[in-house]
C-alpha cells in the first residue's frame, strides 16, 4: 500500500485522470487531496463526482482549499465577507457555468461533500497535509483561526526565504518548522518561483505545481517522494483560458 498526495485540481478533471493513470493507483492505495478542486477549469462538478465515487473504493482524505469554501458559501448563499465579483475572476465563473447544469439532488451531494472537508491531516508518522498553511508556533492544533489553514502563505513565503545553513537547533530557526517532520501544501503555485515540480524548502514539500493556470497536475508517493505529473493543464483545456 502507498500513501500519494495530489496539489491543487482546479476543475481539471483530465489531468486527475492522467496522474492517476500514470501513477497506477489502485484499491489499496491511500490517497491525500490538499484542496482546491474548483474554480478554474471547466470540470468542477465532475472533479467531486469523481472524488465521492473514488471515496467510495478506497481511503481518500479530502483537505479543504480556500476555492472549496468559496465555492461552498456561494452554493449556500452566504454573502457576508464573500466578494463574489473578486471570486468570479479567480475561477469563479467556471464553477458557476459547471453548477448551472446539474439537478438539486446533485448539488445537495456536493454541498455535503464540501461541508465535510477536513482542516488538515496529520498521519501517524507526524506528517502534516494542509492546503495553506499555519501560523501558531505550537502548530495545528493550537492555531486561532480555521481559516489560516486554507488561506495562510506565511508558512510558504518563510520557508523560501530561510537561509538554507541554519539549522533547526538555532535559536533564530522558525518555531513552526520544528513541530513535524513534514510538511505538505497546495494553494501557492511553484510556478510563481519559476517551477513546474515539487519543491522542497526546510520541511515543507510544495506540491501545488500550477495546474490552474499554465503548469501540470501533480501526484507524489509521500514516502518515496517520486511524482507523477499530467499533461499542462492549457494544453489539455486549449480552447479554455481558465485562471491565465
Amino acid at each position: 500500500m502507498r500513501t500519494f498526495v495530489i496539489g491543487d485540481i482546479h476543475g481539471g478533471l483530465l489531468a486527475l485522470e492522467q496522474v492517476m493513470k500514470r501513477a497506477e493507483v489502485t484499491t489499496e492505495d491511500t490517497l491525500i487531496f490538499l484542496g482546491d478542486y474548483v474554480d478554474g477549469w471547466s470540470q468542477p462538478v465532475e472533479v467531486i463526482d469523481y472524488l465521492i465515487e473514488l471515496k467510495r473504493r478506497q481511503n481518500c482524505i479530502c483537505i479543504r482549499g480556500n476555492h472549496d469554501q468559496l465555492a461552498l458559501d456561494w452554493l449556500e448563499e452566504r454573502h457576508d465577507n464573500f466578494d463574489e465579483e473578486m471570486w468570479y475572476k479567480h475561477g469563479g465563473k467556471a464553477t458557476v457555468e459547471s453548477y448551472a447544469k446539474i439537478s438539486a439532488e446533485k448539488k445537495k451531494a456536493h454541498i455535503a461533500f464540501l461541508e465535510n472537508l477536513q482542516d488538515y491531516h496529520l498521519d501517524d508518522q507526524n506528517r502534516l497535509f494542509v492546503h495553506a498553511g499555519f501560523t501558531n508556533l505550537n502548530g495545528v492544533k493550537w492555531e486561532y483561526f480555521s481559516k489560516l489553514f486554507y488561506w495562510d502563505r506565511t508558512l510558504w513565503e518563510t520557508a523560501l526565504s530561510l537561509d538554507p545553513k541554519l539549522k533547526p537547533d538555532d535559536i533564530n530557526y522558525p518555531k513552526r518548522f520544528t513541530v513535524y517532520d513534514e510538511i505538505y501544501i497546495g494553494h501557492t503555485p511553484v510556478t510563481r518561483i519559476g517551477k513546474t515540480v515539487p519543491v522542497q524548502k526546510a520541511c515543507v514539500w510544495n506540491v501545488d505545481t500550477g495546474a490552474a493556470f499554465r503548469g501540470p497536475l501533480t501526484i507524489m508517493n509521500v514516502d518515496t517522494k517520486e511524482y507523477w505529473q499530467s499533461e499542462p493543464l492549457n494544453e489539455l483545456y486549449f480552447n479554455e483560458k481558465g485562471r491565465n
